[in-house]
């Protein structure tokens, strides 16, 4: 099963790094003459749209593959900038405590108190449908928890013998840091990104969904399906597909994240 998802995984990492190159049609291109042709329907220059056209005639399969360009995007750019911030603020929480701690895990109280889908939306409403803006957005919403993360490494780690002997030895702060608490937090930093992985893309399709997320001009799975809502009953692929490649990748970014805990744990525990 891990490795029928990893594979899954990686088809999806080549369709959206090299789909322009292999779908010889574009996701945003409109023609009325092949609007909701069902999948493998006749195009009328001549090709096949395996996967059916929308209501505007655009290529659901070229829509698909330049979705998951979009959602991977979204997914890993949001977890980077997220994971970093966690990490300086969680590791500033975690060993220096004090006022530092006091501050920076009240303002994650305050706003874990918001539900992390309404604050994106309240975020991605004020800055505007771009790329960028939902990026921005849904790192805002996910730092938290990784500052939670990385500071729960820290207390444990702080106070361990070696750390304690390498500061009677006279070791700085900064090489503590470096040397013991920052790669005692890596595996449980990674293991939270496993799992915020799949919530990030599903919380971009619902921001497309609602108009929020990247331009129209965009291919955005969220969007594709709400274009699909009013022609469920006569064109089902246009919201089931999309919704299923959703699915799919989220579900295997889910399998991949419990085998690597799984094994991080045996780790640890070995």
């Amino acid at each position: 099963m891990v490795l029928g998802a990893g594979i899954i995984l990686i088809l999806f990492v080549i369709a959206g790094v090299f789909g322009s190159i292999l779908i010889p049609y574009d996701g945003v291109n409109t023609s009325l003459s092949d609007r909701l042709l069902p999948p493998g329907g006749q195009l009328s220059g001549g090709g096949v749209a395996l996967l059916g056209t929308d209501q505007l005639g655009r290529d659901m399969l070229a829509q698909i593959v330049a979705g998951s360009r979009v959602s991977l995007t979204v997914a890993f750019a949001t977890i980077a900038i997220a994971g970093a911030v966690g990490l300086v603020l969680g590791v500033t929480s975690g060993f220096f405590g004090g006022k530092w701690d006091a501050l920076i895990s009240r303002l994650g109280d305050i706003q874990l108190a918001f539900p992390s889908i309404l604050l994106a939306i309240l975020l991605a409403g004020v800055l505007g449908p771009s790329l960028v803006n939902v990026i921005l957005a849904l790192a805002i919403t996910r730092w938290v928890i990784f500052a939670r993360v990385v500071r729960a490494s820290a207390l444990s780690t702080r106070h361990l013998d070696f750390v304690d002997s390498a500061r009677v030895l006279g070791a700085s702060n900064s090489r503590i840091l470096l040397k013991y608490i920052i790669p005692s937090c890596w595996q449980p930093l990674i293991v939270a990104a496993t799992v915020q992985v799949g919530l990030t893309m599903v919380a971009e399709a619902s921001l497309s969904f609602l108009g929020l997320g990247v331009p129209l001009s965009d291919a955005s799975w969220g969007a594709t399906i709400a274009n699909g809502r009013d022609h469920l009953a006569s064109a089902w692929w246009i919201a089931t597909l999309p919704g299923l490649a959703l699915a799919l990748v989220v579900v295997c970014v889910g399998i991949l994240g419990d085998a690597f805990r799984d094994h991080s744990d045996l780790l640890k525990n070995g």
